[in-house]
């Protein structure tokens, strides 16, 4: 029960700790465009959200593997084999999400002004996001399922499924729809 009730907890804390401000995309797009050079302010303001960004992702991976490591309840020589294909799988899995977050902030930058053409590439790109991430849990799974055994490696995929449907809902709820101011 302790464990659950752990989980439990640090679910919550990653559902707090990567919440996107949903009006702060809104507000962006709502100004007037323009094509002059970026404010110092406005800079400021970039440098400051990517690095709030990168904190949160930094974090929110670091609560996903203590949740990982909760759930699979692994003893030392088991651990030892998971721990480097996992290390490896968030790896590649930080690197899809790096194109993940452009296209986001693309999208929220432009929705309520997307033409067919960007709207359709956008969507083409997180299409392609999620086949690529499903790819990688697959691949990473044989590679569990070889190490540990196919009770361990479904353990693995259920519990990281469920940690991704959990961020990618936070992620794309507090996203604005195409098209539509608020």
């Amino acid at each position: 029960m302790k464990v659950v009730t752990r989980v439990l907890i640090a679910t919550l804390f990653v559902l707090s700790a990567i919440a996107v401000p949903p009006l702060r995309a809104q507000s962006q797009t709502q100004k007037a465009p323009s094509k002059a050079a970026p404010s110092p302010e406005a800079d400021t303001q970039k440098k400051n959200t990517d690095a709030y960004i990168a904190l949160l992702r930094r974090d929110v991976r670091q609560e996903k593997s203590e949740i990982m490591g909760a759930m699979m309840a692994l003893n030392a020589q088991d651990s030892a084999k998971f721990w480097p294909i996992y290390s490896d799988y968030d790896a590649q899995l930080t690197k899809l999400n790096d194109q993940r977050l452009a296209n986001i902030k693309e999208y929220a930058e432009n929705y309520n002004n997307l033409t067919d053409d960007e709207a359709d590439k956008l969507i083409q790109n997180a299409m392609a996001y999620q086949k690529a991430r499903q790819e990688l849990l697959g691949q990473t799974y044989l590679k569990v399922r070889d190490a540990l055994g196919g009770v361990t490696a479904a353990r693995f995929v259920m519990v990281e499924h469920q940690l991704l449907s959990i961020i990618d809902l936070k992620v794309i709820s507090s996203l604005p729809v195409a098209g539509q101011s608020m």
